[in-house]
């Protein structure tokens, strides 16, 4: 199940570029496929390896890291414990899931201060307080964030090396592609939402050509994540927050309601669990910019936030975990390209979750109309420059772009390019480009 990962070659480029200078820390939520694109990158670009996975570690392995006085004899006994021989500058040390053992992550300051080695971390959860208490996180890190597989990835993993090309050289030649060649990515698109981009689901996918198969792979996913959340909280606030989600985006409401999940709670303690939940990186939070400038995160709203899964075919699942895979109304709807526009907010957080994998923060922005009656709202706001990309999210037609429009002309002297994604070929109206979803990260 070893799937072709674009966070390879940004691995590539940090042995060559660093050389040694410091460990890689590669996160991610759990069964996004750490550990298995770092045990392919060990075997391929190293003579030797040694992979410490610390969810099933010794007793022996462990201890060896409550002493690192002596490296030679940590080296010595690590090498005749896996039964390998490692080479100075041409071996690597894997830490996986390296929050279950704080020592080894402290260690790594004087494992890459001795050089003989390279190091490789992977892990989630990694600023929970208890992974980190009483140790000094090492500043010898570089970190890369591995997310659920992207839309190429699972073109790729099914077989099909073109078509992500041919979107990029569609997107950057504004190019209509005409309706057969759109109706066939969108119907790629769809079933790309419905599996998912988790690793497990992808294979599952491949091998039984059954979406009912792939139902419960995700639906065991989902109750790992569950268990998890209740180890970041024992009361089961996140895990009620996190089964929320889809209840809050279909409300359609300018932020997560959290009294409509819970009744009486600071917001403070709130704040301090959301982060907890976005740390796990099974969620993605877009949080409200007060003020819609480039420097976004200045104005960043912390109590004023929307909350998204990470992964499109999770959030599928979890929208109808109470009920069978066969009354699965999405499945059913975007098998048959029937989403209603009420199901819309399937589409919306796909979008976050493209725009996250391409390494974008995520912002959005609400402002009242000049009546007063109604609101108007920016589902995502992107800094290019020194400009913004305002995009505007839309399931089916486009007949109405009107937050986009009134927010462009507010504030035109900030705009570069204004986006309304949908699921129509790409098009021109006026300023506004329609740009298809399965373009959307090419933003």
């Amino acid at each position: 199940m070893a799937f072709r990962r674009k966070l390879y070659d940004e691995m590539l480029q940090w042995k060559q570029q660093r050389n040694g200078s410091t460990a890689l820390l590669i996160r991610g939520a759990r069964r996004v496929g750490k550990s298995t694109l770092v045990t392919e990158f060990a075997k391929n670009e190293y003579d030797a390896h040694i992979i410490i996975d610390f969810s099933n570690a010794s007793k022996q392995i462990n201890a060896l890291f409550e002493d690192m006085m002596d490296l030679d004899l940590f080296f010595f006994q690590l090498q005749n414990i896996f039964n390998v021989r490692l080479t100075e500058r041409k071996s690597v040390i894997v830490f996986d899931e390296v929050q279950l053992q704080p020592l080894a992550r402290q260690a790594i300051k004087h494992l890459v201060k001795d050089g003989r080695y390279d190091y490789i971390e992977t892990g989630s959860l990694l600023s929970i307080k208890k992974n980190v208490a009483n140790i000094v996180l090492p500043s010898e890190e570089s970190k890369l964030t591995l997310h659920p597989m992207d839309f190429d990835e699972f073109r790729w993993a099914t077989g099909d090396n073109v078509t992500p090309d041919f979107i990029k050289e569609a997107f950057e030649k504004k190019m209509d592609v005409g309706d057969a060649v759109h109706r066939r990515w969108m119907r790629d698109l769809r079933l790309y939402m419905l599996v998912g981009g988790m690793p497990q689901a992808v294979d599952t996918y491949l091998k039984t050509n059954s979406l009912q198969e792939v139902d419960l792979i995700k639906r065991d996913i989902l109750q790992l994540y569950d268990d998890d959340f209740y180890k970041i909280d024992s009361t089961g606030k996140a895990s009620q927050l996190f089964a929320a989600i889809p209840g809050q985006l279909s409300g359609n409401a300018m932020r997560y309601q959290v009294s409509s999940v819970l009744e009486n709670q600071d917001a403070e303690r709130m704040g301090s669990l959301v982060a907890d939940m976005a740390d796990s990186m099974v969620v993605n939070i877009a949080y409200h910019a007060n003020d819609p400038n480039v420097g976004l995160g200045m104005s960043k709203n912390l109590n004023f936030y929307k909350m998204f899964l990470a992964d499109t075919g999770l959030f599928v699942t979890l929208a109808f975990k109470d009920k069978a895979y066969t009354e699965n109304l999405v499945y059913q709807k975007l098998l048959s390209d029937k989403l209603e526009a009420n199901l819309g907010y399937v589409y919306e957080n796909l979008v976050a979750q493209m725009l996250k994998a391409s390494g974008n923060e995520l912002y959005y922005y609400t402002f009242p109309s000049d009546s007063g009656k109604h609101n108007y709202e920016i589902d995502f706001l992107l800094s290019r420059g020194a400009k913004l990309c305002p995009i505007e999210v839309k399931s089916s037609g486009y007949n109405s772009h009107r937050s986009l429009d009134v927010f462009s002309e507010k504030y035109s002297s900030r705009i570069d390019r204004r986006y309304l994604a949908y699921t129509k070929p790409l098009r021109k109206d006026a300023e506004t480009t329609l740009l298809p979803i399965y373009m959307v990260g090419l933003v």
